[in-house]
């Protein structure tokens, strides 16, 4: 009988409980009659894409150098996508048209949804993590893990308050650049971007580093 890696464990276990979020929105969508939520699905969907994208780029690293042309398209394709992981967890607003028969069961649901984006997320990051602390000294690594989460809170907030998406990167860059340059250089007639923006990276970044404690106690424990 074949034995899967840890990685391959880890992957079929969040398959697993992706899989049990999408059976939640089944059993809501017969029980109800109701297709409300089904972007659940395209968003936990778009939740595995950086998952891939930096297993590639692992997997490039092992032969090439980073700063090679398919490491950058990557790096900068992962770096695109990560965003939608955490995304999810802003779909909580949607509780707000919930009825009341069933609001339990759709906190259960969004929350379902939410936790295993942050799983991805978060395991895509920890890879990427690992990968710079291969290469970077620690501090290094550490302040670009930051940075990049301070990216994907900032991205939260271009998603839910001004509907952008990661495809207006290609679509309608001058737009997206007009509103993030706008709000950068007129902070004052935009405080709702710095309170959105500070408060998903204060849940991000404790939460992961929570995440990357437990992983490194983890190792500790094995050796």
């Amino acid at each position: 009988m074949k034995k899967f890696t840890s990685v391959q464990r880890v992957v079929l276990t969040l398959g697993f409980a992706c899989s049990a979020s999408v059976l939640l929105f089944v059993l809501r969508a017969i029980r109800y009659d109701s297709l409300d939520f089904w972007f659940l699905n395209w968003n936990l969907f778009l939740a595995w894409v950086p998952l891939f994208f930096v297993w590639q780029l692992t997997k490039l690293l092992k032969t090439k150098p980073w700063l090679n042309w398919q490491g950058i398209v990557l790096t900068i394709l992962w770096l695109g996508f990560l965003p939608n992981s955490f995304y999810i967890s802003s779909d909580l607003i949607h509780l707000q048209s919930a009825a009341a028969g069933n609001i339990l069961y759709d906190v259960v649901l969004l929350l379902s949804f939410s936790i295993n984006g942050y799983l991805l997320g978060f395991a895509s990051l920890l890879i990427f993590h690992q990968a710079l602390l291969k290469r970077l000294k620690k501090r290094s690594a550490h302040q670009i893990i930051a940075g990049i989460i301070l990216l994907c809170s900032f991205a939260i907030y271009l998603g839910r308050y001004l509907r952008w998406n990661t495809w207006d990167v290609l679509i309608n860059p001058a737009g997206l650049l007009f509103d993030v340059s706008d709000r950068l250089l007129n902070p004052s007639s935009h405080p709702q971007t710095f309170v959105t923006t500070l408060s998903f990276f204060v849940l991000l970044g404790s939460t992961y580093t929570v995440v990357w404690q437990m992983v490194q106690a983890s190792k500790s424990h094995r050796s």
